[in-house]
Formats: structure tokens, sequence, C-alpha cells
């Protein structure tokens, strides 16, 4: 589903903001703090009701205003809007959001059937490669979503089967439970555990080869791999039972539970090594970007349906034969935004490409190609 506008009203330091995005590449440019990462945050928005850089929505309305409303419009022959507002409402003055899918109501809009895959590569989203595990995990269930829309559910079954028994167990410490209760959720929270670590399982496999080969493009020395590594090594939902029972008393101790696919890890490694830990800033801008990358080409190969991307502040890290294959990466289909200081860090296209001047609180549309 193609992006074709984006109209912002007081969202970061813009007042009001339009812009038009080509079918293929559209470049984004203008000085250090004239808002190019607030486009690109702002179109996000649009798409998904979420920031990529803050989860304070209140900081994403602009200094002075209310509230902010952010509307994106896609569609390839029927165009289709989708809004998203928040901000005060009513005397009280709290913080209300609505979310609408051509003018209907949505509480997510996951569940709008218009809603663009997106990809967003900034420099505040190194934390997926250097943060704690939990947003590595969040991303892969998005990318398991992405993949198989009908194993969303999973993710959220597993989450609301934990929260369960994490309930019971600060009831049972606080003895208004019995702990022979637990045998229920115990069984429950493993057969959607079993399930969670087959489908993660699968989507990690998908994405071996195409993230090794892409690192590799975009010069991430030595041989790059992505690995899932689960808690647990059941392989059936009565073995997950099992292991649950015998961390029982701990679970009580700590008063949660430790064992489980919520305590799993993704890792991205070069030769073996951890980049979260052993990779400098420059290799793992690398392993983010070719992660995002493969994450596309396998969803254009399994769904026919290609993210859009969202690359701020990439250009400046690559090398001149980077960049050209960047690039050309970028130009084998789809929609890319790509956010820069200096057009001459962004090689010619054979696509289609727009081009997009920004100046502080002002989007200027320069060049515009179908």
């Amino acid at each position: 589903m193609p992006v074709r506008s984006l109209a912002l009203r007081d969202f970061r330091t813009y007042e009001r903001a339009e812009a038009a995005f080509g079918s293929g590449l559209t470049v984004v440019y203008g000085p250090n703090g004239a808002g190019k990462s607030n486009l690109l945050e702002g179109l996000y928005y649009a798409c998904t009701g979420a920031s990529p850089r803050t989860r304070n929505e209140r900081e994403l309305i602009r200094f002075g205003a209310p509230a902010l409303r952010a509307t994106v419009t896609v569609g390839e022959e029927d165009n289709h809007e989708l809004t998203v507002a928040y901000g005060a409402s009513g005397e009280g003055g709290e913080a209300v959001k609505r979310m609408s899918s051509d003018g209907a109501p949505l509480e997510r809009l996951v569940d709008s059937p218009f809603r663009p895959l997106l990809a967003v590569f900034m420099p505040d989203r190194l934390e997926l490669v250097k943060g704690a595990p939990a947003g590595r995990r969040a991303h892969l269930d998005r990318f398991v979503a992405a993949l198989h829309p009908a194993q969303a559910e999973i993710s959220r079954a597993y989450s609301r089967a934990l929260a369960q028994r994490n309930a019971l167990i600060a009831s049972i410490r606080a003895g208004r439970s019995s702990g022979a209760a637990l045998d229920t959720w115990d069984h429950q929270l493993a057969a959607r555990g079993v399930e969670l670590i087959g489908v993660r399982r699968e989507a990690v496999a998908a994405l071996e080869s195409s993230y090794a080969e892409l690192a590799a493009s975009l010069g991430l020395m030595g041989q790059a791999t992505i690995v899932y590594r689960p808690r647990s090594d059941a392989t059936t939902p009565q073995e997950l039972a099992d292991e649950l029972a015998e961390r029982r008393e701990s679970d009580l101790r700590r008063g949660f539970t430790g064992h489980g696919p919520h305590r799993d890890e993704l890792l991205l490694r070069r030769d073996g090594r951890e980049l979260r830990v052993y990779g400098s800033q420059g290799e793992q801008r690398l392993a983010l970007l070719a992660l995002l990358l493969a994450e596309r080409a396998v969803l254009a190969e399994r769904r026919s349906q290609i993210p859009v991307m969202l690359l701020d502040d990439v250009m400046s890290e690559l090398d001149a034969e980077r960049r050209e294959l960047l690039v050309a990466e970028l130009a084998g289909g789809g929609q890319s935004v790509l956010a820069t200081t200096d057009l001459a860090h962004v090689p010619q296209s054979s696509g289609p490409v727009a081009q997009l001047r920004v100046e502080p609180g002002r989007v200027l549309q320069e060049e515009l190609a179908a």
C-alpha cells in the first residue's frame, strides 16, 4: 500500500506541513535541526499510532499547542486516509488519542486493511542492536506478524497468559490463592509459549541468508549471523509445563515468571561475537540496516508486499561504494524515504526520485517523479 502524502498539524516543530511522496525513492534534505527527522517520525506516527523515537507522546506536540494531528494518504488507485490525533480534550486537559481509517474510529491502526508496512532506520533505533533483549523480542514479533498476519495473535495470547500467571503468583504470595491453581496457568502458558517459540524460530530462519549477504555487501567485516536463542528447549507444551513446574518455587520467591519465551534473545553476531557487546557503533548501524533490508527482502518474496523504508542519517556512515549499493537495493522496488543533510551523499537512482527540501518548520516540494 504506497504512501502518497502526509499532513501534519502541531507535530514537533511543524505548525502545519504537507509532503507528497514519490513511488520510489524520496530524498528529504536540509540542514541539521531543520526537521527532517521530525518529518519521518510524523509519517511513521500517522501510519502506526506510535513514535519510533519516544514513548512520551506529549513530546510530539508542538510547544504551546494543545494537540497534534497527523494524516497520511495511502493507496494505489483508490486513496485512503489514516489519521492520528493526540492531545488535551475538554476542561480537564487529559490527553486523549484518537485513530481512524477513512474516518472510522479504530483502537489500533494495525487493524486497518489500508495500513502500509514500514521499516525505520534512525540513530535512536540503535537500541534495537545494543539495548535490552525485550526490544529485539518485540521487533521479532512484529516481523512475525508482518510475515504471517494470522500469527500476530500468538504473541498477544502468550502475553495475556503470562500476565494471568504473574497475577496469580502475586495473589499466592499475598495468601489469597492456593499454589495448586498454578497448574492450569502453567499449561495455558506452555501451550502459547511453544507456539510462540515455533513461529519466532521460523521467522529467524527465513532471515538468515539475506541478513548475512546484506551485511557483507554493506561492509560489515567478518561473518554476520542472526541467531534466535530461546530460553527453553521444550518442543511440546508438556515439556514447557514441566519446566515451569520445576521453577515454581523460585517464581514464588521472586514474584514473577522467570522462565519462558518472554526471556528469549535475538542475537546479532559478527564472527561469533555479539555486536551488542563487541561491535562499534558503526558496525551496529550496519547490522541494523542489514536486518531491516533483510526483512524487506523476505516480505517482498513471501508476501509480495514491500515495506516503506524510512532512513534517517544513514548515508553519512557509508562510503561511496556502500551508498551506491544501498540506493541500488532500494531501487529494486517499493518506496523509500531517505533523509540527508547533503544531496551529494545520495547517488543517482535508476528508479523515480522525489525531492523534499526542509527548512525550519517548512517542507518544500522541489521535484516529484511518478
